[in-house]
């Protein structure tokens, strides 16, 4: 495989699932790094549990079953997945081509902060 495939599809991929990406791109080392390191801070944050309570309305479980100092890593670690793919798919390599990357992530990063602290969920 020759030809490095459409940017898009590399984004797709790594919204999909962080490392399909970059196993698309042919970086299997780096792909099957981060599908590893996204399955580890999934099983450790417990992120199916909360997401199985909160999408059955039991939000006070799901504030309580979650460990944030593992999922704080998600966001940098989904976002930099996406980032990845996206560059070495020949994407925009400009000044501050990563900055919406990065802003996601902070954000989400932040969010994930306050989220166990909001009373109106409870």
């Amino acid at each position: 495989m020759d030809q490095k495939p459409n940017k898009i599809e590399a984004i797709i991929w790594s919204i999909l699932l962080p490392g399909f990406g970059q196993l698309l791109n042919g970086q299997i080392v780096k792909g099957l790094v981060l599908l590893t390191l996204i399955i580890l801070v999934n099983y450790k944050a417990k992120l199916n549990i909360v997401m199985i309570a909160s999408f059955n309305g039991d939000i006070q479980r799901s504030i309580e079953v979650t460990d944030y100092q593992w999922l704080m890593f998600y966001p940098c670690l989904y976002m930099f997945a996406i980032w990845d793919a996206y560059k070495d798919a020949k994407g925009e390599n400009g000044f501050l081509a990563y900055y919406p990357f990065v802003v996601a992530a902070y954000f989400i990063t932040v969010g994930l902060i306050f989220s166990s602290t909001l009373d109106f969920l409870v």
